[in-house]
């Protein structure tokens, strides 16, 4: 089951290119298309232009509403992989309250009933606001359907939604946020199906370098992290470009032998892999050839 993360981790994360003068191709784990972006300036085509300009191979997407994700999917883009998630918000102010909200269960069950999605969230949760009737039972769903979470939440929130059903995956947005990364470890030793996001965490890097901390958490964990773009507002498509290069500058640090270990769950060979997420049954093939843009290991 585990294996199947890779759509939506590292191993996703670098589909590596054959030719190495072209950009690391990404997947970006943190993707929204909610409706200032879609009925404003930056419409579907647009959109898809932008992730193939920028070697964006595939994304997890999830909006507000959840027409944008409909989109994005429905359009079945051949270069670009949608991976949808279901957003239980339909307006921004339910980031507040959909918690304890039955009608966002609702919204849940009406749009899992599509058929084609993979994960709940992004979601706003803090502290006991995770122990209510309404998060148990989308943590239950979620297992129940083989769907992920994607949680921006804090460390007790992660606890929580652990331990309404310890089988729940959770994809950690932002990892926390301000989380330490001495306690990200902690968390990823604790619960093995929790897999961090690194959008806004630009802590991870010092003068354009990456800090020792992160270094060795990546090389120790090298298929428990994932990058994203986290588009919530337009200004951030107007950033994409460079939030998507910022991440290959210091992808390009990491030592050859975690670089080659990336996209290879399970010890399968590293050159092809075929990655599949949650219920997904749709075979993904990823080329990966020798990765260019990563050092190799001191002697």
């Amino acid at each position: 089951m585990k294996t199947r993360l890779a759509a939506v981790l590292w191993g996703l994360t670098f589909a590596w290119g054959s030719q190495a003068a072209e950009p690391l191709p990404l997947f970006d784990a943190h993707l929204h298309y909610n409706v200032e972006a879609a009925q404003g300036p930056y419409p579907l085509d647009h959109v898809l232009k932008l992730f193939r300009d920028n070697r964006v191979t595939g994304i997890l997407a999830n909006s507000r509403p959840n027409d944008g994700t409909r989109a994005l999917y429905e359009a079945k883009p051949k270069d670009v992989w949608v991976v949808p998630f279901i957003r239980p918000y339909i307006v921004q102010p339910d980031r507040h309250t959909w918690f304890k909200d039955p009608k966002i269960f609702e919204l849940i069950e009406t749009e899992h009933k599509r058929g084609y999605y993979q994960g709940i969230g992004e979601f706003h949760l803090f502290g006991n606001d995770a122990k209510t009737e309404w998060v148990k039972k989308t943590v239950d769903f979620a297992v129940a359907n083989n769907l992920w979470l994607h949680a921006h939440s804090d460390d007790a929130a992660v606890d929580i939604l652990f331990a309404h059903n310890p089988k729940v995956r959770i994809v950690w947005a932002h990892a926390g946020f301000t989380t330490a990364p001495e306690m990200i470890e902690k968390y990823l030793k604790k619960y093995p199906n929790l897999w961090g996001e690194l959008s806004y965490r630009y802590d991870v890097t010092e003068a354009g370098r990456l800090k020792p901390a992160w270094r060795r958490l990546f090389e120790q964990y090298p298929d428990r992290f994932i990058v994203g773009s986290d588009t919530w507002v337009n200004e951030r498509w107007g950033q994409y470009a460079s939030i998507m290069n910022g991440y290959r500058d210091w992808l390009a640090e990491l030592p050859k032998d975690a670089c080659e270990r990336l996209g290879g769950p399970d010890g399968a060979p590293p050159e092809r892999q075929i990655l599949r997420l949650g219920r997904d049954q749709r075979p993904v093939r990823v080329e990966r050839v020798a990765p260019h843009g990563c050092r190799p290991l001191a002697q």
